[in-house]
């Protein structure tokens, strides 16, 4: 058994060997909590619970940090902007509701809290610190105009550009500071010097001036302090690698640090093949693209193409996963009844097939695991047909183990509670009506009218399975 990833910096794939025999360290860039969340988080966040979840179903023990940034040029601006309803809020204020906002969001997905999910605001201390220490090495310098920022000396690492294969003179100014105390554009901000309109509690003391910290180096600062100054794996949107990664990896290893052995970045989503942004006013928030259908829904269409691909979402994207669930619910309910007094049992119980597992070894193939599922679901059914019940009972197994692995498992406690909209207990209230009739009507004999409502049902899409005591339904797919 190999895991083989798709290694960003390197630009091929690579075969994972942990650093650590059974123990695999993630970090994960997280958000940025000046706004409501959207779709693109989401998915973000769900690719790297995948990735947790393959580990681990492989044996590893799995330490996954997902950062939360908590002090912004982006946060101030929206605090101090505010709203006609809120009026203004303080920015910690602020950053904490929409980091609850993101919480939410993970939870209502079954996204697994992370082992850490530590604050910028909390690791301060710990970036000045490796800013000292780049300050020392020669790689980073205090502006000279008396602003208290501090900029890493991109000129002084000649491997800067090597994460996104560019040369410095290639790249556009870095635009997080005034430039007047940069040697060069591209140098960025490791420290921010306060000003004059900014919160006083947005500030803290330093060597250099009291200030805040800039963006990239917060990563660098949390991660090692999480998992040491080596780790596994780096990972984040693809909208990150430039210039955020590029600066962590940068800043990092001109600590001399040997940072992060493998780069993994996720896709984004666009809508109606564009990219989401506010400039179209096509952004999808998470609060809304949740009421649209059942959370599992939602989860299973934002993991089931390849983490690295785009996922476009379109009118009736949501619709298409619905029904590829209800394919897996309707086998596994009807497997579970034709087993419950049957004398088989599973001797695959919590395994995957092999098939599958080769998919998600293989850089995370979930389009290729899923084709595994319903392939599986389908024979499944068949041996149901054909009265096979060891064979479904093992193949029921298998299905099982997999919605597991990938968190979409229809009969899971989290995910049934949430299944029954009023539609569909309306619906459920009909048709077991109907069934009561008919069964009332085979009773007295009445075989044309008990023919006439099982034509009607089928007719409306419904499926009649008549056991051996009573008869159960399922929505035709």
């Amino acid at each position: 058994m190999t895991i083989r990833l798709y290694d960003t910096k390197a630009q091929s794939l690579a075969d994972f060997v942990p650093l650590v025999d059974g123990q695999v360290g993630i970090y994960v860039c997280g958000p940025t909590v000046q706004s409501s969340p959207h779709i693109g988080h989401l998915r973000s966040a769900l690719v790297y619970d995948l990735w947790r979840r393959w580990f681990t179903y492989r044996g590893f023990t799995v330490t996954l940090v997902r950062n939360v940034t908590d002090i912004d040029d982006k946060i101030l601006a929206s605090a101090s902007t505010g709203s006609a309803e809120s009026g203004s809020e303080e920015w910690w204020a602020l950053a904490y509701r929409f980091e609850l906002e993101f919480t939410a969001g993970y939870q209502k997905l079954g996204i697994l809290a992370p082992t850490y999910e530590p604050r910028a605001t909390a690791s301060v201390s710990q970036m000045q610190d490796l800013i000292a220490l780049l300050i020392d090495r020669g790689h980073a310098y205090p502006a000279a105009d008396g602003s208290g920022d501090v900029y890493f000396d991109t000129g002084s690492w000649p491997a800067y550009g090597e994460l996104t294969n560019q040369k410095p003179a290639d790249m556009v100014a870095a635009a997080d500071a005034d430039p007047r105390g940069k040697h060069a554009p591209q140098d960025f901000a490791l420290w921010k010097g306060s000003k004059p309109e900014e919160p006083a509690s947005a500030s803290w003391t330093s060597p250099w001036g009291a200030g805040r910290p800039g963006w990239h180096i917060e990563c660098s600062a949390m991660s090692s302090r999480y998992l040491g100054t080596q780790f596994d794996i780096h990972g984040g949107g693809l909208d990150l690698r430039f210039p955020h990664h590029e600066n962590e990896l940068a800043q990092s290893t001109a600590a001399g640090y040997a940072f992060a052995n493998h780069w993994v970045h996720n896709g984004l989503v666009n809508v109606n093949g564009q990219k989401m942004s506010k400039s179209l006013g096509n952004s999808i928030f998470a609060a809304e693209f949740l009421q649209l259908s059942r959370p599992l829904v939602v989860r299973y269409f934002l993991g089931a193409a390849h983490y690295r691909s785009t996922i476009d979402y379109h009118d009736g994207a949501l619709l298409e996963a619905e029904a590829a669930l209800d394919r897996i619910e309707v086998f596994l309910t009807r497997a579970a009844r034709r087993l419950e007094a049957s004398r088989f049992t599973a001797a695959t119980a919590g395994l995957v097939p092999e098939a599958f597992a080769a998919a998600m070894d293989d850089d995370l193939a979930i389009p290729q695991a899923l084709a595994v599922l319903h392939d599986s679901v389908r024979s499944g059914n068949a041996a149901l047909d054909d009265e096979d019940l060891q064979l479904a009972a093992n193949i029921r197994a298998q299905v099982l183990a997999m919605t597991e692995v990938l968190g979409i498992n229809p009969l899971s406690p989290e995910w049934r509670a949430t299944k029954n909209t009023a539609a569909e207990r309306a619906l459920s209230a009909l048709v077991e009506r109907l069934i009561e009739d008919r069964e009332s009507a085979r009773k007295d004999r009445d075989f044309a009218a008990a023919d006439r409502i099982r034509n009607e049902l089928t007719a409306a899409g419904i499926s009649i399975e008549d056991g051996a005591t009573d008869s159960h339904w399922s929505i035709e797919q």
